[in-house]
């Protein structure tokens, strides 16, 4: 879908490659700016988020590899930067000076706190952001401390993909009027806005500012229990005609103290006997319990695990490419998912990029 678009990404850790991995996904032309020296400390040399990236290793800091840097930059349509504010311009390649050598670049920068507030120079993490956006706030059963996956609702959800939707719509705004814009993706930003469909319960009174009192964090129907293998089944049967199906297959149909789906009252007495029935079996007898019903209830499984679900399986969701676990590419176009292109070597492509610079006169 995106081929013809170019896309030039500086190195950096977590939500900027994975912006610039989707839109390679997507079949953009992303190349990577890598630093010079060992790889990524978090990912290591074979870093999974490089995939389908053509990679060229410059030091910024040298003003022979910043000349081929802002070369690149004017022949791009957009670029992803994620450096705390202010870093880029220091370095001599701000949107002021990238968009005077080409005006129609899409600058899209990605930050924890933002490129202004009284955060935006601090340090800071995926659960930071979360926290004080409010999106950690109903990540947990109400007894247990907030937690939720590892970047995904930070640097994923409220990061990545948010600079992936301002970058497509730059795109989309530098076609039809020729000029570029800047893209302050922050995922305090993201994540708040992520909260809009958790919100809108809340004219409703089914969102309350005290955790475990909410329709989808404290009832007996959605949570996750433990099982006696020491597996987890997750339970979300939020309709009625759900929840009796769910009722059903436990066989508390008849039983009264399940009779009141929505009673608040009666939620913890409620999950304490789930609780109990959910501990005295293994999860895949649970979870063969449930299968093809919809009682809405499913197993928790590990990456490994989803690899060889049936549904997963079917829908080719998660591949082995290159000898890396991985997921495939999404979403899909006309039914089908593009195949994730390799990772490439720490300046792969380097000769080729100068090349192709020289050819245009640039360098």
């Amino acid at each position: 879908m995106l081929q013809g678009i170019r896309v030039i990404e500086i190195e950096g850790l977590g939500p900027g490659p994975f912006a610039a991995m989707m839109l390679a996904d997507l079949g953009a032309e992303v190349i990577v700016i890598h630093r010079p020296g060992a790889g990524n400390p978090v990912a290591g040399d074979v870093n999974l988020l490089d995939r389908g990236k053509k990679s060229i290793t410059l030091d910024l800091k040298d003003p022979a590899d910043l000349a081929i840097a802002r070369a690149l930059i004017a022949t791009a349509d957009a670029l992803i930067e994620g450096f705390r504010p202010g870093v880029m311009e220091r370095l001599g390649l701000g949107p002021d000076t990238c968009r005077a050598d080409n005006p129609r670049l899409v600058y899209g920068r990605m930050t924890g706190w933002g490129q202004y507030g009284p955060k935006s120079q601090m340090a800071g993490h995926d659960l930071n952001y979360i926290a004080t956006s409010g999106a950690l706030w109903y990540a947990s059963a109400p007894d247990a401390p907030p937690l939720t996956p590892p970047t995904l609702v930070g640097d994923v959800g409220g990061g990545a993909l948010y600079l992936v939707a301002g970058i497509l719509a730059g795109l989309l705004n530098a076609a039809r009027s020729g000029q570029g814009t800047v893209v302050d993706a922050a995922i305090v930003d993201g994540s708040a806005h992520m909260m809009a469909l958790l919100m809108s319960m809340a004219p409703s009174g089914n969102l309350s500012d005290r955790r475990g009192q909410s329709l989808l964090d404290g009832p007996h129907w959605c949570r996750t229990y433990a099982c006696a293998c020491g597996g987890h089944i997750a339970v979300q049967c939020l309709e009625p005609k759900f929840y009796a199906a769910f009722l059903d297959l436990m066989g508390l149909s008849d039983d009264p103290a399940f009779a009141e789906q929505m009673d608040a009252a009666q939620w913890p007495d409620q999950t304490a006997r789930l609780a109990a029935l959910f501990a005295a079996k293994p999860r895949d007898h649970w979870a063969a319990l449930f299968e093809g019903s919809d009682a809405c209830a499913a197993p928790v499984l590990s990456p490994t695990e989803a690899a060889c679900d049936p549904h997963m399986a079917a829908r080719g969701a998660w591949t082995d490419a290159q000898g890396l676990r991985q997921p495939a590419t999404a979403p899909r176009f006309d039914g089908a998912s593009a195949v994730p292109g390799p990772v490439p070597a720490r300046g792969a492509h380097g000769s080729e990029l100068r090349a192709d610079l020289a050819r245009r006169g640039l360098i």
